[in-house]
């Protein structure tokens, strides 16, 4: 089967499209700033394997735990995916999945010690690109940044940052 050459228009309309827009460009840094913190965390001792499909679920867990239905329907994917996550997450030691107290047919995941642990480890390397942005483009530049991140938080998840 030929493939049919690309319709300029459509090419130049899409071009003009990525290129005008702030979500897009918030989504591609984030997710380039997400693969170089792995990196990171990948290089220490004894640090967990850590996929960015594992880091997307992460954020979703909270001290008391979360079903694992509810966290895949945050995630928006079905309950044999996450479960697959949950299963390298386990291995790790970074979560463990418990009868949930309300229903003894559901699981419920937490982080483990480990998990806290490796969190705090994260959020160390996190630190350190942020560091590293600030020495790039300024701290003026940054804070301005996380002001506008501050600002839109509450509207976009009212639930607030990580919470279960």
């Amino acid at each position: 089967m030929t493939r049919k050459a690309p319709d300029p228009t459509l090419e130049a309309r899409l071009a003009k499209a990525f290129s005008t827009s702030v979500l897009e460009r918030l989504f591609r840094v984030a997710r380039r700033l997400d693969e170089r913190a792995l990196e990171r965390l990948a290089s220490r001792p004894g640090a967990p394997r850590l996929r960015r499909a594992h880091t997307a679920l992460l954020p979703h867990l909270s001290p008391e735990g979360i079903r694992v239905s509810a966290l895949a329907a945050r995630l928006g994917v079905t309950k044999q995916a996450v479960s697959q996550l949950l299963d390298d997450l386990e291995a790790f030691g970074v979560v463990e999945r418990t009868v949930d107290p309300d229903d003894a047919r559901a699981r419920r995941v937490s982080l483990t010690r480990r998990g806290r642990e490796a969190i705090l480890d994260g959020l160390a390397v996190l630190a350190e690109e942020e560091r590293a942005l600030r020495r790039l483009v300024g701290d003026e530049v940054v804070d301005r940044l996380d002001a506008a991140l501050l600002a839109l938080e509450p509207h976009v998840d009212p639930r607030g940052p990580a919470s279960g």
